[in-house]
């Protein structure tokens, strides 16, 4: 049913595809959008920083913006060597999310960081390249990060559980973050909209009280543009915040 709020999260095949060991490979409305979102980051940049004119136009300028704006997150939380590593992995994944957040605010069209398995496999990358590079980096030393310096010996048993519960949590944390801020917030969306016909349909002074819905329908939309860019920034920063446990693991 249309007016159903869990119905915009629904995944729907659009290109029927046979199985691969029982894996389900149909071509579905998220993948369309995460080949939207991939595609619309992409040839943005292209676009806007293919004449590198002296004096920027518009467009040359958002772009620059954005990549001193991530270029400057990176060497901040990471330094130097941070920007040589990390800095495309960095960039990618903010350009993603924000143009899939961005894709979904169309009435109609796909949220895809509204499913969990997105986020999730996004933060499963972040987590593996740590582990990867901060072995290859440091070896052994890499589990200092599990020691931190200047605990008092007779509990450092336990503080070393925690920073262990709490380095493995990291992609749950990671992913459930920007998935649940995207799914509540189109389902709030959804929900409140929804009272504006029925409230109309009703007639005399409740038709009249449709106002206050459309209301906050609106002021949630505007909300959610904001959210869309912070859900990216929070996800890219948390990104740099981890991957410098790989080059300083140290405490």
């Amino acid at each position: 049913m249309s007016n159903d709020p869990i119905h915009q999260f629904h995944i729907n095949p659009m290109v029927e595809l046979p199985a691969i060991s029982g894996f389900d490979t149909n071509f579905t409305n998220a993948s369309l959008f995460m080949v939207a979102g991939v595609g619309l980051a992409g040839l943005f940049m292209a676009w806007a920083m293919r004449p590198a004119a002296v004096v920027p136009g518009r467009a040359q300028v958002v772009a620059e913006t954005a990549y001193g704006f991530i270029h400057g997150m990176v060497k901040d939380t990471m330094g130097e060597e941070g920007v040589r590593r990390f800095f495309p992995l960095v960039f990618t994944l903010f350009l993603f999310i924000f143009a899939a957040n961005m894709l979904g605010m169309f009435p109609y069209w796909f949220a895809t960081t509204s499913q969990l398995i997105i986020p999730a496999a996004m933060a499963i990358i972040v987590f593996a390249t740590v582990i990867i590079v901060g072995f290859a980096k440091n070896g052994l030393k890499f589990l200092k990060l599990f020691v931190p310096s200047g605990v008092p010996w007779y509990i450092l048993w336990f503080v070393v559980i925690i920073e262990v519960i709490s380095f493995f949590s990291r992609p749950l944390s990671h992913s459930l973050r920007l998935w649940a801020n995207i799914f509540a917030g189109h389902l709030l969306l959804k929900v409140i909209a929804g009272f504006v016909p029925a409230m109309a349909a009703a007639g005399g002074l409740i038709a009249v009280g449709s106002v206050i819905p459309l209301a906050m329908t609106v002021a949630i939309y505007g909300l959610e543009f904001l959210v869309a860019f912070l859900q990216a920034y929070v996800f890219a920063m948390l990104t740099c915040i981890y991957l410098n446990d790989a080059l300083h693991p140290g405490h």
